[in-house]
């Protein structure tokens, strides 16, 4: 019997071996080195292919191999000229690397490794460049994707290289080493991952370096939070061009990278909005029936956002309107449009929310979101959208087109929840929705950040922004960035721009950003020294380049005119650059290698690891329907390696998709396979024939020919995980003891207070009669329990202020409503009762 999973010939592991890793942190932009190393332990030449994840805002700026002691470094195409170079290189026995990224989402690269001979080594190496994203806790977060899950194409849209993701178990390691360096001084680095200890090379503090403990599991992607002493300051960086660059262009001029840190008065800060419309979109996909993390006493996914939505609700200010999606194969909303937050309203939401469940099938993040925008919406209540995913879609460029659509009648809040969620999605859909992106990795809480984000949602709007420069005479700029939608208190907002042209005298720039806020006319100002300042390579004309081709690469999907035009300018700009887009690739033939080939390309798919299954190892078993993909069904109906795969050993490039490794051993029959395997699909009429000699080109014209027969079709009926399943009641968790701040919060009501009963005492760990017994004359059982209740909550729940804090406002709010005079005896009653010793004033009554 043949075994199934990723190995060779003679059953031993695929021939990437290796992954090291450096990282280069400079202030709040870093450059990251990914050297792989292969290894062909075949009797045979080979052809290996890696799907890899990068961060969704990288700009990949290098690519080379290294055989022997020879390196080839690879230059910038038009990428079907690269293809085309590829397959010709590999075909007549030479040596070919190449790397491009996915037409559906920035974040997935694949990287093919042509005609390596037996026994040869081959060492490949990436760079790329990226900003780091400031957390609410105002550290600066890096982050090395590790974990790439199968995303779910929606039918109707093609298939491409985010559909060839495969998975199971990874044989190479993970070395990474970090060297920080700033003109901030460095508090402390931090990772969900296990760290070397962090040595300052200088006594200021202002360079360091780590490095990650060996043994990575590749369960989760690396995480690096930097702290800085202020951060929080508004810079600029001024980086010069390249001399040899032609005139004019961006490579050849200086560049600025300010980083604006708007500061709101606290006065205007502290009236939080009390309207909006407010609607939370929340997946249901069969993925969502995952663990959090690995830890003891995780949640399923479903379950933490159920919670959520709770805090939420009780959060919501009165009078608002709200709705409620959830989303899978297809989707469904709680009311036909959005409705008045009141208590009754708010409890029929709330009966719904228990029922949810990971049932609903795939990932169609696009049709809820389109129905949604097809709602009119309200002048006077300005609509912010809290959607929730675990991110694996094939069609993010989609999605992120139609929240830009738009832009101009709400905010998009994204949170990205558990390992490998796309960051192209999540990020892409807060930038473009002029909202704010957070990442629930590990074993974060997602409630924090959650109630972070809907701080943002309640800030009074800015308006009217606009950037003004005054520089020297005889210098020009150039505006690369797009125009700034939004302005967050404590959040960064980032301009690139192109200064032309030479100073007749002065060195000193100046950048204005006004803003109205609450009718306020508002000013932040910058001065920055023209010369550059400091070594930086060309990171930031990368960055500034990037920026610019992605928003050249949007309009030319939106269908402006001129398209051709479009597509010219991008390739121009990413070869000027030396960077990859939507149109190039980076290719590296080594010519000097030309041999005879013996018989066919064996192929070997390099697996990048896949968190359900690895969660779901030990299982097997599960029937496939008939014309089902393998991923209809959770990820835990088979294993990475079985004796007898549930879906068999592949045959034909056509189940490579499966996460399953087919051996290549011959071409002359793929056809022949694929149209036995298919025979059921639907035909599709056939592409431009082109001719294909390489085993990638034929992978791509199959792919092409075929990719309606490898949508993911699911069912809207199938439950991802049944509690019943013999299979699954393994790895089934005791639900834990419910929180006590959950149990307090679903208590409140809709205006803010609480009822004197039975099972707020139990929150309390005290019986109705202790609270009815001490409550004093003059306030009623509401103003009683409502009073208990902040007592609790700041004398027993301050380190989760962030979670309640919403809650307690409104709670203190309605009591102050109730004009019950001078409360210091209550308090003082209440922190007798609960043993707490909280003050008035603290409790902002």
């Amino acid at each position: 019997m043949e075994i199934c999973g990723l190995v060779t010939e003679k059953n031993e592991p695929v021939p990437l071996k290796s992954i090291s890793v450096e990282v280069l942190v400079q202030d709040h932009v870093a450059t990251v080195s990914s050297t792989l190393q292969y290894v062909n332990e075949e009797e045979r030449p080979l052809e290996a292919l890696f799907v890899l994840p990068l961060p969704a805002d990288a700009a990949v700026c290098h690519f080379s191999a290294k055989i022997g002691e020879q390196e080839i470094v690879a230059e910038v195409q038009d990428k079907e000229t690269a293809r085309d170079q590829y397959d010709d290189a590999v075909s007549s026995g030479q040596q070919a690397f190449l790397l491009e990224e996915s037409a559906e989402s920035p974040d997935v690269f694949r990287l093919s490794v042509g005609c390596l001979s037996a026994g040869q080594n081959a060492a490949v190496t990436i760079i790329y460049v990226t900003e780091l994203a400031v957390q609410a806790d105002h550290s600066l977060r890096f982050c090395l994707p590790a974990v790439l899950n199968p995303r779910y194409t929606p039918a109707g849209s093609a298939a491409g290289i985010v559909s060839e993701i495969s998975s199971g178990a990874v044989p190479y390691t993970l070395t990474l080493s970090v060297h920080v360096s700033s003109p901030k001084p460095i508090s402390k680095l931090e990772s969900n991952c296990t760290l070397d200890p962090l040595v300052f090379l200088h006594s200021d503090h202002t360079q360091a370096t780590v490095n990650l403990s060996p043994g990575h599991m590749f369960d989760k992607d690396v995480e690096l939070f930097v702290y800085y002493q202020d951060t929080h300051q508004t810079s600029a960086i001024v980086e010069a061009g390249v001399t040899t660059a032609p005139p004019g262009s961006l490579m050849r001029d200086p560049v600025v990278m300010i980083s604006l840190y708007p500061e709101f008065p606290e006065e205007v800060m502290k009236s939080l909005a009390t309207r909006g419309e407010f609607v939370f979109v929340i997946d249901r996909s069969g993925s969502m029936g995952s663990m959090m993390h690995h830890g003891k006493g995780a949640q399923r996914r479903i379950e933490s956002a159920k919670d959520t939505l709770l805090l939420l609700l009780k959060s919501l200010p009165m009078g608002c309107y709200f709705n409620i999606y959830g989303f899978g194969s297809d989707f469904e909303n709680f009311f036909p449009q959005s409705v008045v937050y009141k208590q009754k309203t708010m409890d029929q939401a709330l009966k719904r929310i228990k029922k949810m469940r990971a049932d609903m099938g795939g990932t169609e993040t696009l049709q809820p979101l389109k129905h949604i925008y097809s709602q009119r919406c309200n002048p006077k209540h300005p609509r912010q959208l809290f959607i929730f995913t675990d991110g694996e879609v094939g069609n993010t460029k989609e999605v992120l087109d139609l929240v830009k659509s738009h832009a101009h009648s709400h905010r998009c809040f994204s949170f990205g929840i558990g390992e490998g969620a796309s960051a192209a999605l999540i990020t892409g859909m807060a930038r473009e929705g002029s909202g704010h992106a957070q990442f629930i990795t590990d074993s974060d809480r997602m409630q924090p950040k959650v109630m972070q984000s809907l701080r943002f949602a309640l800030q009074p709007a800015v308006v009217n922004i606009s950037v003004d420069w005054i520089l020297p005479d005889g210098v020009t700029v150039d505006t690369l960035s797009p125009p700034i939608s939004v302005l967050f208190q404590g959040q960064r907002a980032l301009i690139y721009a192109q200064l032309k042209g030479e100073s007749s005298g002065g060195s000193e720039g100046t950048v204005s950003v006004k803003y109205s806020l609450k009718d306020q006319p508002v000013t932040n100002q910058l001065h920055f020294c023209l010369k550059p300042t400091e070594e930086t390579g060309l990171s930031i004309h990368r960055l500034a380049a990037r920026t610019l081709i992605r928003s050249l690469e949007q309009e030319e999907r939106s269908g402006a005119a001129g398209v051709e035009g479009i597509r010219s300018r991008i390739v121009e700009l990413s070869v000027q650059a030396g960077m990859s887009s939507v149109h190039t690739a980076f290719i590296a033939v080594n010519k000097d290698s030309r041999q005879t080939v013996k018989g066919p390309l064996l192929q070997r798919r390099v697996p990048t690891h896949d968190w359900y299954r690895s969660l779901n190892a030990p299982l097997c078993g599960g029937v496939l329907q008939k014309g089902m993909s393998t991923y209809d069904y959770p990820r835990a109906l088979y294993p990475p390696m079985c004796a007898q795969s549930v879906i068999g050993c592949a045959s034909s490039l056509s189940e490579m998709d499966s996460g399953v490794f087919s051996r290549r051993v011959g071409r002359d029959n793929q056809d022949e396979d694929m149209d036995r395997n298919y025979a059921a699909q639907p035909a599709q009429p056939p592409a431009p024939e082109r001719k294909t000699k390489s085993l990638l080109g034929k992978l791509r014209r199959a792919l092409s020919l075929n990719h309606e027969s490898q949508k993911f079709r699911r069912s809207k009926k199938m439950d991802a995980y049944d509690e019943s399943d013999s299979c699954s009641a393994s790895l089934a968790i005791k639900e834990t003891q419910k929180d006590p701040l959950l149990q307090l919060v679903s208590l409140q009501k809709a205006s803010g207070c609480w009822d004197l009963d039975a099972t707020l005492a139990d929150v309390f760990g005290k019986t109705e009669d202790e609270l009815t017994n001490q409550k004093p004359a003059q306030v009623d059982g509401s103003v009683w329990a409502t009073l208990l209740a902040l007592i609790w909550l700041y004398g027993c729940k301050i380190e989760q202020q962030v979670e309640w804090q919403f809650v307690a406002m409104k709670a203190a709010s309605w009591i102050g409503s109730q004009k019950v005079g001078d409360l210091s005896q209550c308090v003082c009653a209440g922190n007798v009762l609960l043993g707490c010793q909280v003050t008035k004033e603290t409790l902002g009554i």
